[in-house]
């Protein structure tokens, strides 16, 4: 298994318009092979006292913050269709992102411990 994680701050008023891309795209995830895409929109986020989710993306008033996953059998099938997203015409046609992309924050990781209910 391999995961990939993401934090972007949207616009409040962008939420319509994030999740009609976010559907998007991440359809195309799935069809290249991702096993599960999740879109979590920020319900309760508290400051931190060094460092927090609004501060490690440059949050500014009226943004809310979108952290979301994909979860990939693992990482050669995550960069499998990290390739295939260069050359695909379906990127250019979801338009201008409504969101800041310079400001989201994401990496993969490799699990370390997997707990929970089957």
């Amino acid at each position: 298994m391999y995961i990939q994680g993401f934090v972007v701050p949207v616009p409040a008023d962008n939420k319509a318009a994030y999740l009609k891309v976010a559907e998007r795209f991440d359809r195309w995830l799935i069809d290249h092979g991702a096993i599960e895409v999740v879109e979590a929109w920020e319900e309760r986020i508290e400051d931190g006292k060094h460092t927090d989710f609004r501060r490690a993306v440059a949050a500014e008033p009226g943004e809310k913050i979108v952290f979301s996953w994909v979860i990939w059998p693992d990482r050669a099938a995550a960069e499998a269709a990290e390739k295939a997203m260069e050359g695909d015409p379906i990127m250019s046609e979801m338009g201008d992102m409504p969101f800041d992309g310079r400001r989201m924050i994401y990496g993969g990781f490799s699990p370390i411990l997997e707990l929970g209910r089957k």
